[in-house]
């Protein structure tokens, strides 16, 4: 579901800031600005440190695309893939060419174009194993960052925290009472480091790595399908093929579906 992760990080925040509300603590004891400075400021640097400035500035970007992944329809797709399979077999496989910009895909229509222009399956699947391979790399390196701030967020809530415990002890000989105050606003730091790190980074990187997944998978689909195309494959062979993507139940529900017919143009 769209939208999942966001309404998930904002259950977590409820529950966790709820509960501390209703042990009788009060929401401003925990927006303490220094300590929210070196927790955020110093994760972001870090990140920035061990990637680069315009890998950070990606972050807006993969957020929106966490909390809003693009919608994968692995059924439409291979219902196009049977489309073009049953035109293969009519008109040959250049007569895929006038569909070309029907497929809205880039994948896909990369695959098609390639089979079009006369690539062997062999040399289709290698092209595209080789963008599988640059487009997982990317991925990875965009899963890689926040998980990486998943472990510096917590390292900078303790060194926020240990900031907090010198300054503090440093005015020690004071009012007990405002000692004490001042050493539970020290631990705030380690709070928002702990807190980020577990409701908000790792978790994004674990979306980001299940939307790489299926995505891959759907692209696994893609070349197995345009590859059956290929070599003259039945449309009903190739949904068998096909339809193993899915679970049991809907491989019948799909396999009991009649095979898209193509038009005459």
């Amino acid at each position: 579901m769209k939208g999942s992760t966001l309404l998930a990080i904002v259950l977590g925040s409820a529950a966790i800031f709820g509960s501390f509300i209703m042990e009788g603590g009060k929401p401003a004891a925990l927006l303490v600005i220094p300590a929210m400075v070196i927790v955020f400021g110093g994760t972001v640097a870090a990140a920035m440190a061990g990637s680069s400035l315009q890998h950070v500035l990606r972050i807006p970007t993969l957020l929106r695309i966490a909390f809003f992944p693009p919608t994968i329809d692995h059924r439409t797709i291979i219902e196009q893939i049977l489309l073009y399979a049953t035109i293969a077999r009519r008109d040959g496989i250049l007569g895929l060419e006038r569909r070309l910009e029907e497929i809205e895909h880039p994948f896909l229509k990369k695959l098609i174009e390639t089979s079009v222009d006369g690539a062997d399956p062999d040399t289709m699947i290698a092209i595209a194993e080789t963008d599988i391979e640059f487009i997982t790399e990317r991925h990875n390196s965009n899963i890689g960052l926040f998980t990486k701030m998943g472990g510096y967020s917590p390292t900078m809530g303790i060194i926020g925290t240990v900031m907090g415990l010198i300054s503090t002890l440093a005015a020690a000989g004071g009012d007990p009472t405002e000692l004490i105050h001042h050493i539970a606003t020290a631990f705030i730091a380690t709070m928002w480091g702990i807190f980020m790190a577990n409701i908000v980074f790792l978790p994004i990187a674990d979306k980001l790595r299940s939307i790489h997944t299926a995505e891959i998978q759907l692209m696994n689909i893609m070349i197995i399908g345009v590859s059956a195309l290929q070599l003259g494959e039945t449309p009903s062979v190739i949904r068998s093929k096909l339809i193993s993507a899915f679970p049991l139940i809907e491989q019948n529900e799909l396999r009991a579906a009649p095979l898209p017919i193509p038009s005459s143009s």
